[in-house]
């Protein structure tokens, strides 16, 4: 009876994987004297040498780095997209399209008008860049610690939302004041050109709550974003390298693993897009007007003005995902961080299952 109702406990969780299916592994599993075994991580393969212990401060701490350097380059990257993109949330009936969009804030502003708002995006996105990584694998390893080795098995795509939600909640707060400023930068022409001008202009007229007005519709936007980058990322990755991957992931380069990573990301930045859009137009509206709250925004754009500029939303987080688990995943090797393969079934959970002899 136990492997039965085990059986039908993984079955019935709604974000379990698939069917159980067992490999044989060709790689060698490592551990640590004192140290738990760990089974969830981005793809990658088990080093022979790494730099730190997995779980300790420097991975920690390099992870957050990694973090800043994926989030805040890849954001800054794509301000003139994002620019647009804004614009024609905000304004669309003189943005109408993102070709238009463009076109019109060339001739206005000139080329470099483009890349109005880059220092608040480089800012703001570092630091939730900081969090959002770095906080992820603080919480991810804090609660497969609670769950145990083989809940976190079973219940492995919960743990990713439920670690991505919280590492969110606390990299939006970071985010919330240089997002303000951005869009105020790119959506008001004429109110200020730099950092510099537009921040204590925006103190001055409505004091601190400036800066923090737009964190709830943010937590709308990200937390929802994140569950789904995360968790579709992971979750890709592993059936990337069941199914679609012709060899195994042990005999692949670290360049071929990137590339695994690449993929993974662009198509959980494509998922991320359409999930977040909505929140994105009410942030974008509201941090552009004074007084107005996130109902009332919401209410004034209806169903169909929600979904505007959502081509340019999705080009744009597709390629940002997909760079940002590269840059990420790259940090991890050049730093020489523990990179664990995707988890498989532990050999306890096999047995309980009657799986094995």
């Amino acid at each position: 009876m136990y492997p039965t109702s085990l059986t039908q406990m993984a079955r019935a969780n709604p974000f379990s994987a698939p069917l159980f299916s067992l490999q044989k592994v060709e790689e060698p599993r490592q551990s640590h004297p004192g140290q738990r075994s760990r089974t969830l991580a981005a793809a990658a393969a088990v080093d022979e040498e790494v730099s730190c212990e997995f779980g300790s401060s420097k991975y920690y701490a390099l992870c957050g780095f990694g973090g800043i350097l994926s989030c805040g380059l890849t954001h800054t990257a794509v301000v003139p997209l994002d620019l647009v993109k804004c614009r024609l949330q905000v304004n669309p009936d003189k943005y109408k399209s993102i070709g238009n969009g463009f076109a019109v804030t060339v001739r206005e502003d000139g080329v470099r008008g483009l890349a109005k708002g880059w220092a608040p995006t480089f800012i703001g996105y570092s630091m939730q860049g900081l969090c959002k990584f770095g906080f992820y694998e603080v919480f991810k390893i804090l609660y497969s610690d609670l769950l145990g080795e083989e809940n976190t098995y079973l219940w492995r795509t919960s743990l990713y939302l439920a670690a991505s939600a919280s590492a969110e909640f606390f990299a939006d707060i970071a985010l919330a004041p240089m997002e303000a400023v951005k869009v105020r930068i790119q959506t008001q022409p004429g109110y200020a050109n730099t950092l510099r001008q537009c921040v204590p202009k925006m103190y001055a007229e409505e004091g601190i709550w400036a800066f923090y007005k737009g964190v709830a519709p943010l937590w709308m936007r990200q937390i929802p974003y994140t569950m789904m980058k995360f968790a579709c990322f992971e979750r890709t990755v592993e059936l990337l390298y069941k199914y679609v991957v012709p060899k195994p992931r042990s005999e692949c380069s670290k360049g071929e693993q990137l590339v695994v990573t690449f993929v993974a990301g662009y198509i959980a930045g494509v998922f991320c897009a359409i999930v977040s859009h909505p929140a994105d137009s009410v942030v974008s509206v509201l941090n552009k007007e004074k007084g107005s709250t996130a109902t009332q925004v919401l209410k004034r754009l209806g169903p169909k003005g929600v979904w505007k500029g959502l081509i340019a939303r999705i080009i744009m987080i597709g390629t940002l995902t997909a760079l940002q688990w590269f840059i990420y995943d790259s940090v991890k090797v050049y730093f020489r961080l523990p990179r664990p393969p995707p988890p498989e079934m532990p050999e306890s959970l096999k047995k309980k299952l009657g799986l094995t002899d």
